[in-house]
């Protein structure tokens, strides 16, 4: 057999005194820790770069189990997270630790009906008291009631304006660890979210509504923003990573930021240059949260020369994201804060005047395009006829 296919695997004992890099490199041999194994070769010879700007998409009850303070925080302090689009819930919940809250690690086989007689919330196995979920609504409320928030904006803004009041709490309440949204707001880290009214915080938000509070978080700000980010990743010769934590309606928004780019607005593009997930959902059935890279090329969300650069491991996302945090923590240089929430209307500017000349282009070539489109040479990926090479990239 040639050599060349793979390395080989000489086991030998684990040592009592392991670091985590020693542990990774030389045991995780196969499967999906070989996979976890490469994502972290991955990322802190790559990815971790100051001319690459992290996007991360965040689903699954992360937060609760304390990986916003833990691991994320820590990632953004030290410039490997540019971006985030998160569900509303992860972020909810992240609030309870910035307030000063208890959550308990308890198990999962507990009596949901004793539970919910004694006030007690059950997250598989984390439990917590009713109040703190009453109390961190009512400081909610009382905070969207201030000032700043009366207006319509995209979330980005609406969660920055969250973890400053966030930050306040903390530093009153002399809280060691920020956790994830006051972390954001002080390292200019915007934080999206693609459907704001699916958690408490948008409950609460709809509840002032009924008040007449003229706060509207507007979808079509994220949207435009998020692919400017995309857009000006590559501005200055630099590359765009997506880490998809989880699955659902964070990933796709993460990813849809490319086809928004060529397919909408006739800009061309060429997909993100690295790709990176951890699932526990199948391929097969369809869904988004299982899909594989290879499937993104076929929508333009991922560069299809860059199919070797992305990895999807298949185990729990609260297994692989110490590993991986704590990996990156020991064997990347801290990179600079690139600050993208201070650089929104700059970026968004960009790629408004861009799409406006775009626009200019005669509908006359719009068949043109379309003919061509069955071509070797170039294809067709917008209704205004702008054309991306083919570069051979097909699905694998």
């Amino acid at each position: 057999m040639s050599k060349q296919l793979g390395k080989k695997i000489a086991p030998t004992p684990i040592p009592t005194d392991i670091g985590v890099v020693d542990l990774i490199d030389n045991y995780f041999t196969a499967y999906n820790s070989a996979r976890l194994r490469e994502i972290c070769h991955l990322l802190s010879r790559d990815v971790f770069k100051e001319d690459v700007t992290v996007g991360v998409s965040l689903s699954g009850a992360m937060t609760p189990a304390g990986f916003g303070v833990s691991a994320l925080a820590p990632l953004i302090r030290n410039g490997f997270i540019d971006w985030i689009i998160s569900t509303g819930a992860n972020l909810y919940h992240d609030m309870h630790y910035g307030l000063g809250f208890e959550l308990f690690a308890g198990n999962p086989f507990l009596n949901d009906v004793k539970l919910r007689q004694e006030g007690t919330i059950r997250i598989y196995d984390i439990i917590f008291g009713y109040d703190v979920l009453l109390e961190t609504d009512a400081f909610i409320r009382k905070i969207l009631q201030a000032e700043p928030f009366q207006k319509r904006m995209g979330t980005a803004e609406f969660h920055n304006l969250l973890g400053k009041y966030v930050r306040e709490v903390e530093k009153q309440l002399g809280v060691k660890h920020s956790c994830l949204l006051a972390t954001a707001y002080e390292c200019g880290v915007p934080i999206y979210t693609s459907s704001p009214g699916d958690s408490s915080i948008g409950m609460n938000v709809a509840a002032l509504s009924l008040e007449g509070s003229p706060l509207i978080l507007d979808p079509s700000i994220d949207v435009n923003e998020t692919a400017a980010i995309a857009y000006s990743a590559r501005e200055t010769g630099g590359k765009s990573a997506a880490v998809i934590i989880g699955g659902g309606s964070p990933k796709n928004f993460l990813l849809q930021t490319q086809p928004q780019i060529h397919e909408v607005l006739g800009l061309e593009e060429r997909g993100h240059d690295y790709f990176v997930q951890f699932t526990d959902a199948r391929p097969d059935t369809g869904g988004l949260s299982g899909a594989t890279p290879s499937e993104a090329v076929s929508w333009g969300k991922i560069d299809p020369n860059e199919l070797p650069s992305t990895i999807v491991c298949y185990t729990d996302s609260t297994i692989a994201l110490p590993l991986v945090t704590a990996y990156a923590l020991n064997q990347c240089q801290p990179c600079s804060l690139k600050r993208l929430y201070d650089k929104r209307e700059q970026m968004l500017d960009k790629l408004r005047t861009d799409y406006l000349a775009a626009k200019t282009q005669s509908v006359d070539e719009i068949p043109v395009a379309v003919a061509q489109s069955t071509s070797s040479q170039e294809v067709a990926t917008s209704p205004i006829g702008r054309l991306i090479p083919n570069t051979g990239g097909t699905e694998s």
